[in-house]
């Protein structure tokens, strides 16, 4: 299933942020672990529900839409083993949050590293 990214601006991550995403960010920093990361992968709808989604999230989730998920209360730093379980690196999210393709995110970044 493809990534998308349909959100343009997922905000500033603040308290009101927090409280909505804490089952979201429970969820993904369950998957620290390898067999937490299998269960999810093999029916990622019933380990949503498992840690009380809601329907944004659960949607987000089955969309790929990580910018999605950083709108519903996800913070980047627990999102990533969610987008690891997807096979997704950095520099993918990275394209996706700036909105650019991960090509031209990478140049960015060797722009900046010999500046």
């Amino acid at each position: 299933m493809p990534v998308t990214g349909t959100h343009p601006d997922s905000g500033v991550f603040d308290g009101d942020k927090a409280a909505k995403g804490y089952p979201l960010n429970r969820l993904c920093f369950s998957l620290n672990e390898q067999k937490n990361r299998e269960l999810f992968l093999n029916n990622e709808d019933l380990y949503c529900d498992t840690f009380a989604l809601s329907d944004a999230q659960k949607a987000a989730v089955r969309a790929r839409d990580v910018l999605g998920l950083l709108e519903a209360g996800g913070n980047i730093y627990y999102l990533a083993k969610m987008a690891g379980a997807w096979g997704l690196n950095v520099q993918d999210v990275g394209a996706l949050q700036t909105g650019v393709s991960v090509e031209a995110f990478k140049a960015f970044l060797l722009s900046q590293a010999e500046s």
